[in-house]
């Protein structure tokens, strides 16, 4: 019983997900390798930033991992109790892998790190869209750092530290956005 429920719930999430997708006029997808620490918190970060600007409904946010270790389950507990202490909720997010087709459905498909960024070209065979395809931290210029390290190895600091990157990054991306689409 339990599973069917949980299955209708999904299925609802789902569909309000997909129409959100098609009504954005931007779309953005996060990623790192499990999509368990480092792109549900840009996810979180970016989700509020939006909010707060009230343009929610005109980007569209997702987050994904190139890899499939983790498909299905909820963010790392430590990247959750980090977000939280700054007002972020990441209870209802789910792990999911890249697919080929985000390529052409996201306008911003942005890499924590170098490893995360060669895997999602050589996985998009469109040169085209790999355009779409950067460093979350290239909107950070300021920063020294290039690349969002990944902290699931690490101690609390290193959830901090990811959590202070992503928050300047995410600064940057916002104002590119704004920018480029007028909005």
């Amino acid at each position: 019983m339990v599973r069917v429920f949980r299955a209708l719930f999904d299925f609802g999430r789902q569909r309000r997900q997909n129409e959100a997708k098609a009504k954005a006029m931007v779309r953005i997808l996060f990623v790192c390798m499990g999509n368990i620490c480092r792109s549900p918190v840009a996810e979180g970060v970016f989700r509020r930033m939006l909010e707060g600007a009230g343009l929610n409904e005109k980007i569209y946010v997702d987050s994904a991992g190139t890899h499939s270790y983790h498909t299905g389950a909820p963010p790392d507990p430590r990247s959750q109790a980090t977000a939280l202490r700054r007002d972020i909720d990441l209870r209802d997010l789910r792990a999911r892998r890249v697919t080929v087709a985000d390529f052409a459905q996201f306008d911003y498909v942005l890499a924590m790190d170098r490893e995360n960024l060669d895997h999602l070209l050589a996985l998009c065979g469109d040169p085209g869209l790999r355009r779409r395809i950067q460093l979350f931290l290239d909107y950070a210029p300021h920063l020294p750092e290039r690349e969002v390290p990944d902290p699931y190895y690490g101690g609390p600091n290193g959830f901090e530290r990811v959590m202070d990157l992503i928050e300047e990054a995410a600064e940057g991306l916002l104002v590119d956005i704004r920018r480029r689409y007028r909005i």
